[in-house]
């Protein structure tokens, strides 16, 4: 039992993660209570536990079979049969729902404290500490105003309710389509260009916009590439990313 576990005897012993972010918030803060992540669990780096496929995907023999005390899950990543059928087997499942920087570190402490056992890590009181430092954003239509895409082929890009485009706008840049009511919507390129955004932020995930990749679509309008870590995760990556987000949006 790791030093950040609570009383002895309470909590999860053994927790499968089914997101990448939830893996590295579980890994940092109580190594060894993690025994299996997604294949697309890079973080932290070198970790060692059994994969279980993916976050839509995964192998709910092999989940079971790890004997996990919790599995952490999340509304928007994992399927809900999935989490169904872990539920039937025995398995107590927490689901996280994170569409604002607030929600997630209440998600967040909740998943850790509550449903992990584990006394809340400094890297949350840090994260909280380095968000707060943030300057308030000016006011509307007084900072820059973006388009957000996710994905090409076809271009879809974030709308509203999305805990990214809550990063951007505390960090003062306005997602053109932050209003709409489809949190991913499909928008053709020729919209996208005339949408009268100044910047396009092209995160490296989920699809992997690069230099090459991305800003030749945008031709005349600037292009901001961002570490999706840092735009997208909700965990030990919280601490660093206003200064790794700022320093992307200059």
């Amino acid at each position: 039992m790791t030093a950040a576990r609570a009383a002895a005897g309470t909590g999860a012993r053994r927790v499968v993660s089914l997101v990448p972010s939830l893996t590295e918030a579980v890994a940092v803060t109580a190594p060894g209570l993690l025994v299996g992540a997604t294949d697309w669990c890079t973080h932290p780096a070198g970790l060692d536990v059994v994969r279980v496929g993916g976050t839509k995907n995964p192998d709910i023999d092999a989940v079971v079979a790890l004997r996990p005390d919790l599995v952490v899950a999340n509304e928007e990543e994992n399927r809900e049969p999935d989490l169904a059928a872990l539920r039937a087997a025995g398995i107590e499942v927490l689901v996280t729902e994170v569409r604002d920087l607030d929600q997630a570190f209440a998600e967040l402490e909740r998943m850790l404290v509550t449903g992990c056992g584990l006394t809340a890590p400094r890297w949350l009181d840090e994260a909280r500490e380095s968000w707060a430092a943030v300057p308030p954003p000016p006011p509307y239509g007084d900072g820059r105003t973006a388009v957000v895409p996710i994905w090409r082929r076809p271009w879809m890009v974030l709308g509203g309710d999305t805990f990214a485009g809550d990063l951007l706008a505390r960090l003062g840049v306005h997602n053109v389509y932050g209003d709409l009511a489809e949190r991913y919507p499909r928008i053709p390129l020729d919209r996208l260009r005339a949408s009268g955004a100044d910047l396009v932020v092209l995160p490296d995930e989920p699809y992997r916009f690069t230099a090459d990749d991305g800003p030749e679509a945008f031709p005349g309008l600037r292009a901001a590439l961002v570490d999706g870590r840092h735009l997208t995760w909700y965990g030990p990556s919280l601490v660093r990313a206003p200064e790794v987000l700022r320093a992307a949006l200059r």
